[in-house]
């Protein structure tokens, strides 16, 4: 059983869908709308002629269909029915929109399959949700708002990344499918940074886990997530605190004291003279200080399902 499907693949049945077939279908329609023969084969342990009979069985049926994108044979989820029966009709998976997207849905997707018992929110409502319920207000969340002939629509999480939450930890899954620079990783990384700085202030550990598929962007993510983690640490010199966000927050616990005359807090520092001596010492390491990690943790993995090339 998959938890996080929360029994939404029993509504598949009437589209002759049960068991761990109903569980496939509703996995994939959930995570990405897209699987290859091979992610299927591993996930059943069928042989090929089987996994053939399943993809034939869907297509005939129209509930799915297989394309190709680039080098690879892709199954696409297809039939409205589906998503309406999941209770998720206007999620923007039913169609490829191009390589670069069905390749990043299929890398998210291999990391799900690897890693189904994580306590996954696969759809936008589920996501806005839970973080909405932990109190952080979704002005914090990554949005993308559509212009349109409705005066535009706003999705948050728009590239619709695995996210998991569960026990003070959340995962967050950024796949690179090969076309991508470090600076589409910074982009993602400013889209989120509100977010995670809010779930650190509630004690809730943040991890990111970089995919793909080849040696070169797992190398490339190694290096900037670690950059995430593990800031420089700032200069021995005035006793200053490590980071820029604990300099900018004793100053402005200085500045309160003084304003408001709270001999408490002078007086730690010995004095008025003392406290704008602090205060200068300080302001001068501030423009050098480094900044504080911004997650907590990180991991990288590589699918072996797909090639160096990506597709």
């Amino acid at each position: 059983m998959i938890h996080h499907l929360k029994g939404r693949e029993k509504a598949l049945e009437p589209f002759g869908l049960t068991g761990r077939r109903a569980e496939w279908v509703a996995l994939a329609s959930l995570h990405g709308g897209v699987f290859t023969r091979s992610q299927l084969s591993a996930w059943f342990g069928m042989d090929r002629f089987k996994t053939l009979r399943f993809v034939q069985a869907l297509t005939r049926r129209r509930l799915a269909a297989e394309e190709m994108v680039g080098d690879l044979k892709v199954c696409r989820i297809c039939a409205r029915g589906i998503y309406r029966a999941l209770g998720v009709e206007g999620v923007r998976t039913r169609r490829i929109t191009s390589t670069e997207v069905a390749m990043r849905r299929l890398l998210a997707f291999d990391y799900v399959i690897e890693h189904p018992g994580l306590p996954w929110l696969p759809t936008e409502p589920e996501k806005v949700g839970a973080f909405e319920a932990l109190g952080i207000h979704r002005s914090l969340l990554p949005v993308r708002v559509y212009r349109g002939a409705a005066g535009g629509a706003r999705r948050y999480f728009p590239r619709g990344m695995p996210v998991a939450l569960n026990s003070r930890r959340t995962v967050f899954v950024h796949a690179d499918p090969g076309y991508d620079t470090s600076t589409a990783l910074h982009s993602w990384r400013d889209r989120h940074r509100r977010l995670w700085e809010a779930l650190r202030g509630l004690d809730w550990s943040v991890e990111v886990v970089g995919i793909a598929c080849a040696q070169r962007q797992l190398v490339r993510a190694e290096r900037v997530l670690g950059n995430w983690t593990s800031p420089a640490r700032s200069l021995d010199r005035a006793k200053v605190p490590a980071t820029g966000r604990q300099i900018r927050r004793e100053i402005e616990g200085i500045e309160r004291a003084i304003r408001s005359r709270d001999e408490s807090v002078i007086g730690r520092y010995g004095g008025i003279r003392d406290c704008l001596t602090r205060l200068a010492e300080l302001r001068a390491a501030l423009p050098t200080a480094p900044s504080e990690a911004i997650i907590d943790r990180f991991t990288v993995w590589r699918s072996s399902r797909f090639s160096e090339g990506g597709i």
